[in-house]
């Protein structure tokens, strides 16, 4: 049976993207993501937002660092990634993330703090893992991850 992992969403950042390297020197960019649902409760329309961490990797990454800013609208496609790890108490702890393989800059430069250069629709850093992410095949190793 074959399986599909894809995630589009479209909303606003929720704080400027975190940008780190691995000890490799492979880019990572972290960032909030709010994405508004709309529906329909009895004959009144509520709203409800969903908060979701992006981690974009490579050189899309540090463009998303360049020109990405709280509040400015952003497109993102890519796959679900959920991981597991212990704390140093004992603690077990789990995570959903998305892992952006696109990231679409939309809106203009005023709709987060210090937007960049371009403005609407504009694309940066190429599509489905084009080098985005570390060689291996599966994705990133996490233990080289610095946060």
């Amino acid at each position: 049976m074959a399986s599909l992992n894809k995630v589009i969403l479209i909303g606003n950042l929720t704080r400027d993207p975190e940008l780190r390297y691995t000890q490799s020197g492979m880019a990572i960019a972290k960032f909030g993501l709010a994405v508004n649902e709309r529906f329909k409760q009895g004959d009144d329309w509520k709203e409800k937002v969903n908060f979701i961490d992006i981690v974009v990797w490579g050189k899309q990454g540090e463009n998303c660092s360049e020109y990405l800013s709280k509040g400015r609208q952003a497109g993102i496609e890519g796959r679900l990634s959920y991981s597991t790890w212990e704390t140093e108490d004992g603690q077990k702890r789990s995570k959903l993330e998305v892992v952006a393989e696109k990231v679409i800059f939309l809106g203009s430069k005023s709709d987060g703090e210090r937007g960049g250069e371009r403005s609407g629709g504009s694309s940066y850093g190429g599509g489905s893992r084009g080098g985005d992410e570390p060689a291996g095949g599966g994705g990133p190793d996490y233990d080289d991850v610095p946060f």
